[in-house]
């Protein structure tokens, strides 16, 4: 009877430390986080294109859709063919002053010849200054043709500046109305369809980059000391049927001020009421997901 007893006693020691070696002990617990991004529409008008799902990876700059465009591009031509007007008001100044210089360059010649008669005293001065004076005043009718027209084209370059700047609205208008994903990342949650009205500012889709995933965790004051900033630590991740998977991680953030223990968080000491929280940095393999469990050593 005593065999028996000993025997059955060594199987449950046996039992209950085969039990115990499965529990694993952890200094801190938490749940997995990303950053996540709402991508907003930047235009607005009918989603002619939309082409992405839910868990689809979208790199950086990719192409997602377009929102319909025909008003904007009407909108440019209205505005194009506006410029073209207001420019064409433009005075052709070269033309303009050509029959002036062709004045002056005839006076000029007859100043030379008088001024040749002149000193053979062949002609009076009185000519010779006449036409001294007349081509005087014709370059001073050029000057002042020349600052006329100028002004009058300064005037309708002015005059065309916004609608300049109108053009440059629409051509960025246009370039929003084409959807292209600004990180890379998975996309968590889609929020409209392909022929949904779109307007500016209303979200299109949720994405975050699980390439790496964040362990928000919490420690208690008493193992605060020993925790630091870009500390390496092992994270564990219930994987199936009692077992564990390990990841490295590194602390990037520790909290500065205490907060009540979240009810879904269990500590090391089960007594802690004020923890602190902390970000542990893990490289994912594609298993860790938003919201999973994992468990600290430090």
């Amino acid at each position: 009877m005593n065999t028996v007893i000993k025997y059955f006693g060594g199987c449950l020691i046996v039992i209950i430390l085969l039990s115990c070696s499965k529990q694993t002990s952890y200094d801190a617990t938490g749940t997995f986080e990303a950053v996540e991004t709402i991508i907003s529409s930047e235009g607005n008008g009918v989603i002619k294109e939309f082409e992405l799902e839910e868990g689809q990876d979208l790199s950086q700059g990719q192409y997602v859709g377009y929102i319909d465009t025909i008003q904007l591009f009407l909108k440019m031509k209205q505005l194009e063919a506006q410029i073209k007007s207001t420019i064409s008001q433009k005075p052709d100044i070269s033309r303009q002053i050509a029959s002036l210089k062709a004045q002056i360059k005839a006076a000029e010649k007859d100043k030379e010849r008088f001024t040749d008669l002149a000193k053979e005293d062949a002609i009076p001065q009185k000519q010779l200054d006449d036409i001294t004076a007349q081509v005087d005043v014709l370059h001073r009718q050029l000057d002042a043709l020349y600052s006329s027209l100028n002004i009058t084209s300064k005037g309708i370059t002015l005059q065309a500046d916004p609608i300049t700047i109108q053009i440059a609205q629409v051509e960025d208008q246009l370039r929003k109305s084409i959807i292209l994903n600004p990180v890379k990342g998975t996309v968590l949650s889609k929020y409209v369809e392909a022929n949904e009205i779109a307007s500016v500012g209303k979200p299109l889709y949720k994405i975050a980059d699980l390439s790496t995933i964040i362990l928000r965790a919490y420690i208690t004051g008493s193992q605060l000391p020993i925790v630091k900033l870009n500390q390496k630590v092992k994270v564990l991740v219930y994987a199936d049927k009692g077992s564990y998977k390990e990841y490295s991680g590194m602390i990037e953030w520790i909290s500065s001020t205490a907060e009540f223990t979240p009810k879904t968080i269990q500590t090391k000491d089960e007594r802690a009421n004020l923890v602190y929280a902390i970000k542990i940095r893990v490289k994912n393999d594609g298993y860790l997901k938003i919201g999973m469990y994992g468990e600290v050593k430090l």
